[in-house]
């Protein structure tokens, strides 16, 4: 029983893996079963495509994302200096896929956002609501800040939307040129955005 469990995410990390270097649409179930190391049957008895194989794999990286965020975008730090974590967590994680395999291998929501969103209505939809997620977790935190009179914003949830957009493009420059100087930017660009002030530097003596 625990090598069934085992080979559904050895597929699922195979199949992560494979997409993150190479993309979806070029992927057989054939080469996907390979770098598993499991059999094809094992493939099918899990998923029955590779688009459902496509969710799974979406869902699974959420859920460790999501954690992430959830981890970063809340507690007791001023709302600014968590959000400015989000962008530095992210453009730590990039670098260090660059510095594993070569290459910056950016969003994978953002990648199959490109590659598949008008393929399938299922991934479609399901990304969709990954960035309506990824805004609404943005959206409290300059609630916060616009509270605190930090930020200078119309509509949280519409800058919310414009800062997820930010990051994800800028993640998507870092991955065509290869280059994660691309995301050096981020932050004071994305102060800009918010019509906020740079934290204040604490004044030795005082």
């Amino acid at each position: 029983m625990g090598r069934t469990s085992d080979a559904r995410e050895k597929i699922i990390d195979a199949a992560r893996s494979l997409i993150e270097l190479r993309g979806y649409s070029a992927l057989g179930v054939a080469e996907i079963c390979k770098a598993a190391g499991v059999p094809k049957g094992s493939f099918y008895y899990f998923f029955e495509s590779k688009e459902v194989l496509a969710l799974a794999v979406i869902d699974e990286h959420w859920a460790g994302q999501r954690r992430d965020w959830t981890r970063i975008l809340t507690g007791d730090a001023e709302p600014m200096q968590r959000l400015r974590r989000l962008f530095e967590e992210t453009a730590a994680g990039q670098l260090a896929g660059q510095q594993s395999c070569g290459t910056v291998s950016g969003c994978l929501f953002g990648n199959l956002t490109l590659e598949l969103s008008n393929q399938t209505e299922a991934i479609r939809t399901r990304l969709q609501e990954i960035f309506d997620a990824q805004v609404e977790m943005v959206d409290s935190v300059i609630a916060e800040a616009l509270d605190r009179e930090e930020v200078t914003v119309a509509d949280t949830r519409e800058a919310a939307r414009s800062v997820v957009a930010q990051l994800e493009g800028q993640v998507l420059f870092a991955k065509l040129y290869n280059n994660t100087h691309r995301l050096g930017p981020l932050w004071s660009n994305c102060l800009a955005l918010l019509g906020a002030r740079p934290p204040r530097e604490a004044t030795a003596g005082i």
